[in-house]
């Protein structure tokens, strides 16, 4: 967990409090749908509101949560002292809750109803991401940079291109999220092994309405952890890119290249040590946390494999990963959107990376018109790569004057051609169709 950073809309969500008003919530809506079908009483059902109507509206409090495990430490069962407290609370009409239940009844459709709350509100963080990442494609559009692979410089591309990728990834994470959401979304009223032994398949199905949860059309004692694996599995991808994106922004901001950073605030110190430092903390922090998020992705697809109708191997592990994994991924995604907002960019530095190699950008384009004035592909390369070469052995020669010099190839071309294919527009001329693509 990372309490001194957890936002307060999902610190609230996985608090012991809320937890314990969930539980609440499935039991109260039970005995509603009893009521329903007559086996408890309206006057018992009216009494079990109005004592509840507090924790329900306003929640539990840190002296409630205390109670209850004092009760937990003498009976060992989390659910039992949870009921037993309620039943102090409520009086002799306590003896409704629970009614017909095993305790996964409750404690898997309060998590899946926790778990929604917890994906929606990671995906209105992403959709917030989504509209950095845009603005700032549009912005860039027409940035021009060094485009990279191996970490060498590779041929032209702009910056906004690199922002477009990201908001184009992104939206896939979306949507492999909202699929996870509704996978996820799913609660089970049908007692002990699943056969509603002592329940009706319609206390679970006006529950689960209530809570904007479907009925799992079959189960056993548990919501099937398939279900829970997919859900880990987004949060997982979706802290892949997270970290991409982190790492492509510390490369920019490496000395040597220094073509885009981190905002630095006033005050802000970068080493201890070494009062020079600007260090990129935030993103080499949503590297790390990358990793924890997917770290749990492990335990869920081991959850998965449970003994017959059920065993408790999952529980210990989904009140960490669960809670940790969607804190993580909704503090992460706050704060690569705010990293975006501000990243500095610096255009001047790119140009001159640009430059760097002196033209050696230009090989594919000769390549590809040798090929076309008739001479074979690997004649061609070979007579580009002895002028590639000649210019990475001086750093006084450029390609363009090398390949000038070469009468094997010069012969081949007009001074026009020539011009033509040391002219940087071709390579961009098709950026406004990508970003036609990718916004629409």
């Amino acid at each position: 967990m990372i309490p001194r950073y957890t936002r307060p809309e999902m610190a609230r969500l996985w608090s012991p409090e809320e937890k314990l008003r969930a539980w609440l919530l499935v039991e109260v809506l039970a005995c509603e749908a009893w009521a329903k079908l007559g086996r408890v009483p309206e006057e018992a059902l009216g009494k079990i509101q109005e004592k509840t109507r507090p924790y329900l509206e306003k929640g539990f409090t840190p002296e409630d949560v205390a109670q209850v495990e004092e009760i937990e430490r003498e009976t060992r069962h989390d659910v039992i002292a949870f009921l037993t407290y309620m039943e102090r609370i409520i009086g002799p009409e306590g003896r409704y809750l629970h009614l017909g239940m095993t305790s996964s009844d409750m404690l898997d459709t309060a998590m899946a109803w926790l778990m929604k709350r917890a994906m929606e509100i990671i995906m209105a963080d992403v959709e917030a991401l989504l509209e950095v990442l845009k603005r700032r494609a549009l912005e860039h559009k027409d940035t021009v940079m060094i485009g990279r692979t191996h970490g060498i410089h590779a041929e032209p591309i702009t910056l906004g291109l690199k922002f477009a990728l990201w908001y184009d990834e992104m939206r896939r994470n979306h949507r492999r999220l909202n699929a996870a959401l509704e996978t996820i979304s799913y609660g089970k009223i049908s007692g002990a092994v699943g056969t509603f032994a002592h329940l009706e398949p319609e206390v679970e199905a006006y529950v689960c309405e209530k809570m904007g949860l479907k009925p799992a059309p079959v189960s056993n004692q548990v919501i099937q952890r398939d279900r829970y694996a997919e859900y880990m599995a987004a949060l997982a991808v979706l802290a892949g890119t997270v970290e991409k994106i982190a790492t492509e922004i510390r490369h920019l901001q490496r000395t040597e290249v220094l073509e885009a950073e981190e905002f630095f605030h006033k005050g802000q110190k970068g080493s201890s040590a070494m009062p020079h430092k600007r260090n990129p903390i935030l993103s080499e922090n949503l590297c790390g946390l990358a990793r924890l998020v997917r770290g749990y992705l492990l335990p869920a697809l081991e959850n998965d494999a449970l003994w017959h109708e059920r065993d408790i191997s999952h529980s210990s592990v989904e009140r960490v990963i669960v809670p940790d994994a969607t804190t993580a991924a909704d503090f992460m995604l706050k704060r690569l959107a705010g990293l975006l907002d501000k990243l500095v960019v610096y255009p001047e530095r790119m140009q001159r990376n640009l430059n760097l190699l002196r033209g050696l950008i230009y090989s594919q384009p000769l390549l590809l018109a040798l090929t076309q004035k008739g001479l074979g592909r690997q004649e061609a390369y070979v007579l580009v790569q002895r002028c590639a070469m000649a210019v990475w052995q001086d750093e006084k020669k450029t390609f363009k004057d090398t390949v000038l010099a070469d009468s094997e190839i010069t012969r081949h071309f007009t001074l026009e051609e020539l011009e033509r294919i040391f002219d940087l527009s071709h390579y961009l001329r098709h950026v406004d169709t990508i970003f036609q693509r990718v916004f629409g």
